[in-house]
C-alpha cells in the first residue's frame, strides 16, 4: 500500500508530526503499522524515560522492581480477588488499579485521562518511575500508555505506537484502537 514511491510506514508517518495535517487514520491501517518494529516478547521494556510497559509476571516479581526502582504501579488488569495495593505493602510503591477486560467492547476511554494524570505524575517526581502492567502488556497497558503519550506530550496516534512499539511489540485490541482514534482526532480539534 505505498503511495507516490513511500513505503506504507513513510505514507503514515508523513504529516503525523503536527496534529493539524495528520491524517485521519482506520483501524486497519494502524494494525498494519503496528505489525512492524520489535517483534520480541519480554516481561517488560522501558518505552518512554521512567515508563516501563510489562506483564503480570514482572509486576509480580518484588525483587526486580526494587532493582528498577519501581516507583509507580498501574495495572490494567486489576482484579479485586488477586493482588493489588496490598500486595506492595511496605515497598513505597504508589498504586493504581484499573479493572479492564481486553475485549472490543470494553469501554478504556473512561480510564484515558486518570490513567494519564497517574502515569504523568509517577514521572515528574525525583527519581519516579512507573511499571504500566496488564496480563500479557500488550493490549489494555499498551493503550493507556499511548493514551499518556498523546495527552501529555502532545504525540499524534502514529507517533505514540511509533515511540512504544519500536521498544516493545504492542497489539491493543480493535475496540482500543477505535478509542485511541477517537482521542486523538478529539486532541487534533483541541489544540
Amino acid at each position: 500500500m505505498a503511495t507516490s514511491g513511500f513505503s506504507y510506514r513513510e505514507s503514515l508517518l508523513r504529516g503525523s508530526s503536527e496534529r493539524s495535517s495528520h491524517p485521519v487514520l482506520n483501524v486497519f491501517e494502524l494494525e498494519q503499522l503496528l505489525y512492524t518494529g520489535k517483534a520480541g516478547w519480554r516481561h517488560v521494556d522501558e518505552v518512554w524515560p521512567g515508563l516501563y510497559l510489562g506483564d503480570q509476571e514482572i509486576a509480580a516479581n518484588k525483587g526486580e522492581l526494587l532493582t528498577m526502582g519501581i516507583t509507580h504501579v498501574l495495572n490494567a488488569s486489576h482484579s479485586r480477588w488477586r493482588g493489588g495495593e496490598e500486595y506492595y505493602k511496605g515497598m513505597e510503591i504508589s498504586y493504581m488499579g484499573i479493572e479492564a477486560q481486553d475485549s472490543p467492547v470494553f469501554d478504556m476511554s473512561v480510564h484515558f485521562y486518570p490513567a494519564a494524570e497517574f502515569i504523568h505524575k509517577a514521572l515528574r517526581q525525583k527519581r519516579g518511575k512507573i511499571l504500566v502492567h496488564c496480563a500479557v502488556g500488550v493490549s489494555r497497558s499498551a493503550t493507556l500508555v499511548l493514551a499518556y503519550l498523546m495527552i501529555h506530550h502532545n504525540m499524534t496516534l502514529v507517533d505514540a505506537i511509533t515511540t512504544v512499539k519500536d521498544r516493545r511489540g504492542i497489539i491493543p485490541n480493535r475496540g482500543f484502537l477505535r478509542q485511541l482514534v477517537y482521542l486523538d482526532n478529539t486532541l487534533m480539534r483541541t489544540h
